[in-house]
């Protein structure tokens, strides 16, 4: 999979795409059950006729344009999202600078300069409620009829459901604040393995180490977390196996942490993975984030956190 930064860098990928395309348009937001059908989709049809597979996605997102203040909580940062692109047959993710002048164009000017001009696409896949275009001008049936005019094809996705519901961000979102506590099973149904988050090993506060619990930091990349409290975890790409642990995702309270922030204290681990870049999958959710009157106290309940991992993982002697 091969990532093209911008339709100003869509010039240097000419000759991949001499040919066409099979296209699919969309946020992708946690690339969840329903996405995966739409990209399997494109990619079978891809390879009927003998053409790249892309898939175009946005940054930022096009609520986060027009009116941030209402936009949900991501499930994927960019990172994560490419992350999963990997995971699939899909050639090329173009992601689009979603900026004022992209907002402004209008639903003929889409489909000319970017879906003719730029990708030559032979075929689209695309929801039928799909909308694009200066206010929302552009619909499945005007894509219908361009491709008529322009020599491409547009299919619609059935709605994908799992225990009789639609899939969707939404549902995930709704499942990962659930109170009293998220209900990852039901997150991991809709995305087909459990709720994780991708991260590069940085420097923190040293703080764990000084307690007995040296933590992995991970800078999740985002002002807002989709679930928080302290979890039962296991990490991918440290070792040849998923690694068992405890983790705090949440803002560090007790420290004065000022930004989302991930901690992950590794059971029987001690080499330093600085600069290492790691998946921590959600497998049991312990407790909410908590307040403590000091270090002791901190500690004492870190101890019983880890515990309770432990026994989830029967790593306890």
């Amino acid at each position: 999979m091969q990532l093209i930064r911008g339709l100003h860098n869509l010039p240097g990928f000419q000759s991949q795409l001499a040919q066409g395309c099979v296209l699919t348009i969309g946020n992708f937001d946690g690339v969840h059950l329903g996405h995966q059908q739409v990209l399997k989709a494109v990619n079978q049809k891809a390879k009927m006729l003998g053409l790249p597979s892309v898939v175009m996605i946005f940054e930022p997102l096009p609520i986060e344009f027009f009116a941030p203040e209402k936009a949900p909580v991501r499930l994927m940062n960019l990172r994560e999202k490419m992350h999963a692109f990997q995971q699939t047959d899909i050639d090329y993710v173009l992601c689009v600078r979603f900026n004022a002048k992209f907002a402004g164009l209008t639903a003929e000017q889409f489909v000319k300069q970017i879906l003719i001009d730029g990708l030559k696409i032979k075929h689209l896949v695309v929801g039928d409620d799909f909308k694009f275009g200066k206010q929302r001008q552009g619909d499945f049936s005007f894509l219908q009829q361009a491709g008529n005019a322009h020599g491409f094809s547009v299919n619609d996705m059935p709605t994908f459901g799992v225990q009789a519901e639609r899939v969707s961000s939404t549902r995930i979102r709704q499942a990962l604040s659930e109170t009293p506590q998220p209900n990852l099973v039901e997150a991991k149904a809709l995305l087909g393995g459990n709720f994780s988050f991708n991260g590069r090993v940085i420097h923190g506060q040293k703080l764990g180490r000084t307690i007995g619990f040296r933590t992995l930091n991970l800078n999740p990349k985002r002002t807002q977390m989709p679930v928080q409290g302290v979890f039962s975890v296991s990490v991918d790409g440290i070792a040849d196996k998923a690694w068992p642990g405890v983790a705090n995702l949440g803002l560090r309270p007790t420290v004065d942490g000022l930004r989302p922030s991930i901690e992950v204290h590794l059971f029987n681990w001690d080499k330093d993975l600085y600069g290492s870049h790691v998946q921590v999958n959600l497998e049991q959710f312990i407790r909410p984030e908590m307040k403590f009157d000091g270090l002791d106290a901190l500690k004492k309940q870190i101890a019983q956190d880890a515990n309770k991992a432990k026994e989830y993982f029967n790593l306890i002697d």
